[in-house]
């Protein structure tokens, strides 16, 4: 997920930070950004809440 990682650094957070806000686990925060694993839905539903962008653009079907 190349735009979660992007969304992070805009944001100035770490890893660990995200983790914190989102609840979940630094590595799986990693996993996500280097693309070992994947968010399920609660969690994408989670993350566009969070920098408020829709699950299309998170997941790259959008640049908007």
């Amino acid at each position: 997920m190349e735009k979660l990682k992007e969304l992070r650094e805009e944001k100035g957070l770490t890893q660990t930070q995200l983790a914190t806000e989102l609840k979940i686990n630094q590595r799986t925060i990693s996993g996500y950004e280097t693309g070992v694993s994947e968010p399920d839905i609660a969690t994408i539903k989670k993350i566009c809440d969070f920098f408020d962008v829709t699950a299309d653009y998170l997941l790259g079907f959008k640049d908007y």
